[in-house]
């Protein structure tokens, strides 16, 4: 039965499109087109730094990015799993963008992967909130779509309105960073009817991308504000400067 539906309804590539012959991947030639992140890693916003990880050495120190020692990061350590760039762009933009909320369940083992050196058992997972203006018209949050789909891989708690935006902040697309910063400042609030799920607890927070760490330095500080013990940040992609 399972041959016949596979011959009936093969499975397509979810960056092109094509059939892949994999459930809920991506075909040979995207795969080798997106850039995921392997090796060594900024131990505070997963971006990737240049050497080689070596897995059997458990006394290699954490590793700082040059955007971490120079930036206040008031998570304490952060993964991500993809570049973006090339099909790791388009995958995070069909997903915000154009409608392609499937793709959250799709994605969510590479998430539950990249989590594997900051996740703990018991950490809260929550999203990083939209307000409730760019909710409507855009229909859901992709970052709670994540954050939902990373919480059934790891069978971990997740609070989906944990934080609130409390004002429509302007899009970050093209601001730098002092101005994005500055764009999210007081924007993000703990719920007021769930701030005591966070209280003296490890959260972590879901995002679709990181560029500057304006919003999530803002869900952080929110979190910690209303006495988490700690936050750790995930996303799905992670913006680099070209070398």
């Amino acid at each position: 039965m399972q041959r016949l539906l596979q011959a009936i309804y093969p499975d397509h590539c979810l960056s092109c499109g094509e059939v892949s012959g994999s459930d809920g991947g991506l075909c040979a030639a995207c795969w080798r087109d997106t850039a995921f992140i392997t090796g060594l890693v900024c131990d505070r916003c997963g971006a990737p730094l240049p050497g080689d990880e070596d897995e059997d050495d458990v006394s290699t120190p954490a590793l700082t990015c040059d955007d971490c020692l120079t930036i206040a990061r008031p998570w304490s350590r952060g993964r991500a799993a993809l570049l973006y760039r090339g099909n790791g762009r388009r995958i995070v933009l069909a997903l915000k963008s154009h409608d392609r909320a499937d793709l959250a369940q799709s994605v969510a083992p590479w998430l539950a992967r990249a989590a594997v050196p900051i996740y703990e058992p018991g950490m809260l997972l929550a999203p990083v909130p939209l307000h409730w203006f760019r909710l409507f018209r855009r229909r859901y949050n992709q970052s709670a779509l994540l954050a939902r789909a990373l919480a059934r891989q790891l069978g971990a708690p997740l609070c989906p309105d944990l934080l609130l935006r409390a004002r429509h902040t302007p899009r970050q697309e093209g601001l730098g960073a002092a101005a994005r910063f500055a764009n999210m400042a007081e924007a993000i609030h703990p719920h007021p009817g769930r701030r005591h799920h966070m209280a003296a607890r490890k959260v972590l927070l879901v995002d679709d991308v990181l560029t500057s760490g304006a919003t999530l330095a803002a869900c952080a500080e929110a979190c910690l504000g209303a006495g988490a013990a700690e936050v750790r940040v995930l996303t799905l992609a992670r913006t680099v400067k070209d070398a």
